[in-house]
């Protein structure tokens, strides 16, 4: 693992994804992976439970991480994989609200109905939400909490491995980091929120 996600979903994660592959010659562990391993989300679920996997297995044959469910295990995996860097995705409160709310939230609410199913999924997605805040659904106090948890990334990763990076920034911090040269190609800017809305099954805006 040569590159540890910190940054919270909707930070230009799945940019980050396919950047990342393209740098460092294999894959990056994302939400999308999730969705095609069916063993994950009990995985996830557990996680979030405080029983946590054995990470070297979890990630092994992957080259980096990003997004929600295993960003905001960064600092445990930070001691997994010494040698990685510690990737730390943001954007201001506003728009991060502005896209999460419009995308990934009303379809992680789905976990919190009554009628949800008791597999790993909902456990997954409960244990996600409840640790990033309980409040996650109010726009003060979700912004309040992604403010703050960028804030403690900041504060407690080790300051020689932190790269704090924002999607205008493109290669420029990443390939620096890593000592490696800019590709000649253009940094790629994925997941929109009209694509993601309607990957998700959301109607247009």
């Amino acid at each position: 693992m040569q590159v540890i996600g910190a940054g919270l979903g909707r930070t230009g994660t799945t940019s980050l994804k396919q950047a990342l592959e393209l740098l460092l010659g294999g894959p990056c562990y994302h939400m999308i992976e999730v969705r095609e391993r069916p063993e994950d989300p009990d995985v996830w679920g557990d996680a979030y439970a405080g029983r946590l996997p054995e990470w070297r297995d979890f990630f092994a044959g992957y080259e980096a991480e990003v997004d929600w469910p295993a960003s905001p295990f960064w600092s445990q995996l930070s001691e997994v994989f010494p040698d990685a860097i510690i990737l730390l995705s943001v954007r201001d409160a506003d728009s991060w609200w502005t896209s999460a709310s419009n995308t990934i939230f009303p379809a992680l609410a789905t976990y919190f109905a009554d009628d949800a199913p008791d597999d790993g999924w909902t456990r997954m997605g409960r244990g996600m939400m409840n640790t990033f805040t309980p409040g996650w659904r109010d726009e003060t106090g979700a912004k309040a909490a992604f403010l703050a948890y960028n804030d403690h990334v900041r504060a407690t990763a080790p300051a020689d491995r932190l790269v704090e990076w924002r999607a205008s920034d493109g290669w420029g911090p990443i390939c620096a980091a890593l000592g490696i040269d800019v590709p000649d190609a253009p940094f790629p800017h994925e997941n929109t929120t009209k694509v993601t809305r309607a990957e998700i099954g959301l109607d247009p805006l």
